[in-house]
């Protein structure tokens, strides 16, 4: 548990959350609001294939983003809950397929996977959010009409978040870790491998 809570798990935490905030904030209404949400926060999702500290961080940059909502406490509670199952499901992932720095396909396979909880879950939780807890039914006629709008609505726009711009994100943080830059790596940088003495 010591290891843990290093000081550059702490950081690179504070870190993630204060970047969510500040890329769902700066936008304002207009992540929350029309057919395409202006949320480019939701490609740090992918940052939980690489760290475990992105799952608390993700989760706390969510609720304090929440605050700003027009569905009040309850997108702050649930839709952050929602973040932070996401983001446990995208860890899991990125601990089953483990990061092999050699293999284009092991990197697809962890993005397109760890990606999907994020969107799924988005767009299948957060219309009940918005249309059967927050009663945004207006416009729409019927509850069912909301909701499969808000449903495609966060389906399409999750996906452009977490796949068009978490994929060069998470390409990005892998070329990072593979050059041994420490701030990307947990713990010290690696040694290099010695060298052996021709014979």
């Amino acid at each position: 548990m010591k290891n843990f809570f290093t000081t550059k798990r702490i950081c690179r935490a504070g870190v993630i959350a204060a970047l969510y905030v500040a890329l769902t904030c700066s936008f304002g209404m207009l992540g929350y609001v029309g057919f395409l949400q202006f949320r480019p926060a939701e490609a740090l999702c992918i940052l939980a294939l690489f760290y475990v500290e992105a799952v608390p961080a993700l989760y706390v940059g969510c609720m304090l983003s929440n605050v700003i909502s027009l569905y009040g406490v309850y997108d702050i509670f649930v839709g952050s809950l929602v973040t932070l199952v996401a983001a446990l499901l995208t860890f899991a992932v990125g601990k089953i397929f483990r990061e092999n720095r050699n293999s284009i396909g092991n990197h697809i396979a962890r993005i397109a996977i760890g990606g999907f909880f994020p969107v799924a879950l988005n767009a299948v939780v957060i219309p009940v959010v918005i249309v059967y807890l927050a009663g945004f039914v207006d416009g729409f006629g019927t509850a069912v009409a909301a909701y499969t709008w808000n449903f495609v609505s966060l389906l399409i726009s999750e996906s452009l978040w977490i796949y068009g711009l978490g994929t060069p994100l998470y390409f990005f943080v892998a070329k990072m870790r593979r050059k041994n830059v420490a701030v990307f790596l947990d713990g010290k940088k690696p040694k290099p491998a010695p060298v052996q003495a021709e014979s």
